[in-house]
């Protein structure tokens, strides 16, 4: 009975673990991409650093005559663009943060960036497991370092298994009759 806790307890870790974009509106919950009004430059940074953006999370800008672009290091200092990496004017622009590292906002209207119209967010770089030892001893499986094998593949997949190890656990404790019940339960593994 320990172990079908366990693989209950890991299923419902794994649930909560599960990846999920976030949309950020710029400038907070109510926010608007504008020209900020308390002279303070650095407005849409301070709003940026205090958010953990992560990779697939997306940034909304809700604005009116106005743009936003995805520009360079060097254009962000300039302010200014000739080739964004990326330009929208539709008043409301949701965009993917699909990498790790920086991203340089600024406004495409004339004059707006110079007045702090600007945002550098930082995305995280995806968590990887930590180096392995030099030991090669085979160590048993942990719950942590079962939740950071099972984040490295599908949600499917990973339900899969647990569900399937969840079958041969109870028809081993006899608490499932015959094979026939017992497929009743399995899916198959989807990779």
């Amino acid at each position: 009975m320990a172990s079908l806790f366990k693989l209950g307890f890991l299923m419902l870790v794994l649930h909560f673990c599960a990846a999920t974009a976030t949309e950020f509106v710029v400038g907070g919950v109510n926010g608007t991409w504008v020209v900020p009004k308390s002279r303070n430059e650095q407005e849409y940074n301070q709003w940026a650093s205090k958010n953990r953006f992560k990779v697939d999370d997306t940034v909304h800008f809700k604005y009116k005559k106005d743009s936003v672009l995805v520009v360079t290091e060097e254009e962000y200092e300039k302010c200014r663009s000739a080739h964004p990496l990326f330009f929208s004017n539709n008043d409301d622009t949701v965009f993917t943060l699909d990498r790790p590292g920086l991203f340089y906002f600024i406004s495409g209207v004339s004059g707006h960036c110079e007045r702090g119209q600007k945002m550098i967010i930082k995305v995280l770089e995806i968590e990887s497991p930590p180096p392995q030892s030099g030991n090669d001893t085979i160590s048993p499986l942990t719950t942590s370092s079962a939740v950071a094998m099972a984040a490295a593949i599908s949600i499917p997949t990973v339900t899969a298994i647990l569900t399937n190890a969840l079958v041969n656990v109870l028809h081993v404790q006899g608490n499932v009759g015959g094979s026939e019940q017992a497929s009743k339960f399995s899916s198959p593994v989807v990779a």
